[in-house]
C-alpha cells in the first residue's frame, strides 16, 4: 500500500482540496494523510462567501515533526500540495518534502500551483504565487498546473497547443519530471471538448473528454484531476495509463453532476470510477 501526505484546503460543506482529493485517493487504494492549510466552511466561489481560517504559521511543521517522532514519515511515498493559505506555509511544506525524501529517496512531490483567479472567486494570500514560481517549481517532481498558472510559472501568454507545448517544456528543463496542463482552454486544439496535455521527456500526449453545459462550474475538478493522477502514478500505472483513468474518472464525475444538476461534484455517486474507469478516450502521442 502506497501512503500519501496530501497538504492543501479543506472545506466542511462540498468538494474542493483534501474534500475532493482524499476519498478517491482512498478509493484507488491509497492510504492518505491530510493536513488542512485552510478549514473553511464552503469554497470560496459561493456568492454569500464563506467562513474559516487558514491554518497558523508552524501547524505544519509540527504535524509533521510528530509524524517523524512516531516513525512513520519514512514510510510516505508521496507529497501533494494544493491551495496554500500562506506563503509561510509553502515554507513549511518544502521542508516536510526534504525531510520525506531524507527518509524515503524513492518518494516523490507532485505540486498543484493553486494560484489566484479573483475573476473566478479563487483567492490566494499574497505571496504565494511568488512561492509557487520561485521555490516551488524547482523543487517539484510534477506538476498540475492549469493554463493560467503555466502562463504565471513561464511568463508568457499561450493561445495555442504548439506554445502550451513549448510551456510544458521549459517545466521540464528546469528539473520537473513530469507536467500536466489539467485544462488548456484557448489553447485546446477543440474549443468544444475539455482537453489536457501531458508533458515528459519521453514524449507529449492530449486528452478530451466532453464540455457538459453547467449554469454554475463546479469547483474543485483541478484538485481532483490531481489526486487521482498521483494516485494512479503511485498504484503502478505508466505516465499515459494514469493520464486515461484520470480523465475517465473525472468525466464520470462530471457526467454525474451533471445529471443531478449540482454544484459540488458527486465523489459518492461516482466513486466506482476511481477504482475502475471506463476507459473511452485513449491519449494522442503528439508529434
Amino acid at each position: 500500500m502506497k501512503r500519501i501526505l496530501s497538504i492543501q484546503s479543506h472545506v466542511v460543506f462540498g468538494c474542493a482540496g483534501n474534500s475532493a482529493a482524499v476519498f478517491p485517493m482512498r478509493r484507488l487504494g491509497m492510504e492518505v494523510w491530510p493536513i488542512n492549510t485552510v478549514q473553511f466552511s464552503n469554497h470560496t466561489q459561493y456568492a454569500a462567501g464563506w467562513q474559516g481560517m487558514a491554518m497558523p504559521a508552524g501547524h505544519i511543521s509540527a504535524l509533521c515533526m510528530g509524524l517523524s517522532d512516531i516513525g512513520v514519515l519514512g514510510h510516505c511515498d508521496a507529497v501533494l500540495s494544493g491551495y496554500l493559505g500562506s506563503a509561510e506555509q509553502g515554507d513549511e511544506i518544502l521542508t516536510v518534502v526534504a525531510a520525506v525524501k531524507a527518509a524515503n529517496p524513492a518518494a516523490i512531490y507532485f505540486c498543484d500551483p493553486v494560484m489566484g483567479h479573483p475573476e473566478k472567486g479563487c483567492i490566494v494570500a499574497p505571496g504565494v504565487t511568488r512561492f509557487l514560481t520561485e521555490k516551488a517549481l524547482p523543487v517539484a517532481d510534477v506538476m498540475a498546473p492549469n493554463l493560467l498558472e503555466l502562463e504565471t510559472l513561464c511568463d508568457v501568454h499561450l493561445t495555442d497547443l504548439a506554445q502550451t507545448r513549448a510551456a510544458a517544456h521549459q517545466l521540464l528543463a528546469r528539473g520537473v519530471k513530469m507536467v500536466l496542463v489539467k485544462h488548456l482552454g484557448r489553447a485546446a486544439r477543440e474549443p468544444g471538448r475539455f482537453e489536457m496535455l501531458l508533458a515528459t521527456p519521453e514524449g507529449d500526449y492530449l486528452i478530451d473528454r466532453p464540455l457538459y453545459e453547467f449554469v454554475r462550474q463546479p469547483v474543485g475538478v483541478g484538485d481532483l484531476i490531481s489526486a487521482l493522477m498521483l494516485a494512479n502514478l503511485q498504484a503502478g500505472y505508466d505516465a499515459v495509463s494514469a493520464f486515461e483513468r484520470t480523465n475517465a474518472a473525472v468525466d464520470t464525475v462530471l457526467l454525474h453532476t451533471w445529471q443531478a444538476d449540482a454544484y459540488e461534484l458527486q465523489l459518492i455517486a461516482a466513486q466506482e470510477a476511481f477504482a475502475a474507469p471506463e476507459i473511452r478516450a485513449r491519449a494522442e502521442r503528439l508529434a
